[in-house]
């Protein structure tokens, strides 16, 4: 194996992780101007989406679904309280674990963003049978 065939496997074009990196940052560069309005970034609006359908859940559970940990959830979670949008408290039945609940405020805000999926869908050149 020739010293340059022995890298062949370390450049970018080789790389699948890279393309699925580009275009989630593409697609995620499309939610900018609606979540803006919201005041929402991102992963705020993935957080909400999962309160809209759940209303409350632990730290924990939240995670398991966005396939994010407590320590990029924590100061996630601090933006939404502080914006009214879910309250924190501690479980009645495990001191331990964080409980995080929708408030009306956070709900009225479904609403808003009911739109979005439909806008951003429109940015994407693909039909529903290929999305899927």
């Amino acid at each position: 194996m020739t010293d340059t065939s022995k890298y062949e496997v370390l450049k970018l074009k080789n790389q699948l992780c890279f393309p699925l990196y580009a275009a989630s940052r593409e697609i995620i560069k499309q939610y900018r101007p609606y979540l803006d309005d919201l005041d929402l970034t991102y992963t705020q609006y993935i957080a909400m989406m999962v309160f809209w359908e759940e209303k409350k859940l632990s730290v924990k559970e939240l995670g398991k679904k966005l396939f994010l940990d407590s320590g990029t959830l924590t100061p996630v979670l601090k933006s939404l309280e502080s914006k009214g949008y879910v309250i924190r408290s501690r479980s009645k039945e495990d001191e331990r674990v964080l409980d995080v609940q929708i408030t009306e405020k956070g709900e009225a805000l479904k609403e808003q963003a009911v739109s979005i999926p439909q806008s951003v869908a429109g940015c994407v050149k693909m039909d529903r049978e290929e999305a899927m």
